[in-house]
């Protein structure tokens, strides 16, 4: 029996709000993802390690402290080098429309800004995840 798809929900950098980020956490969970949320203040190191030690196949990054341009590249370099370029990036937060392209560019596969709805980020995070095997 296929198991459920693991997503870590994780706050880098000195961000100290978490209120969102715990909605999105509990609404994955309700829609029957598998969800591991790292806390506050994890550093993309962290972050990657969890990512590979918990074998997750996405992780969703959140950032309004304005440090996402920094932070959310690094955690996708990271992956990548350890060998983990197949888990799927996402992110969210206070992100000027301007920064998203550029986030794009470097391996974040979709940001979501405020007024994004949870049911748009389950179902996207469906869709995308439809044909990564679980086991």
């Amino acid at each position: 029996m296929p198991g459920k798809h693991r997503i870590i929900v994780a706050k880098p950098g000195l961000d100290g709000h978490d209120r969102g980020v715990k909605v999105i956490a509990r609404s994955l969970r309700d829609a029957g993802f598998e969800v591991i949320y790292t806390g506050l203040h994890q550093t993309p190191e962290q972050i990657a390690e969890t990512t590979i030690q918990e074998d997750a196949d996405a992780v969703g990054l959140s950032c309004h402290s304005g440090a996402h341009m920094t932070l959310f590249p690094r955690v996708v370099t990271l992956l990548r080098d350890k060998g983990a370029a197949d888990v799927l990036v996402f992110g969210g937060g206070i992100i000027p429309k301007d920064d998203i392209p550029k986030l794009e560019a470097a391996g974040i596969e979709k940001i979501f800004t405020p007024g994004a709805s949870t049911g748009e980020i389950v179902e996207w995070l469906n869709e995308r995840l439809s044909d990564h095997q679980v086991s």
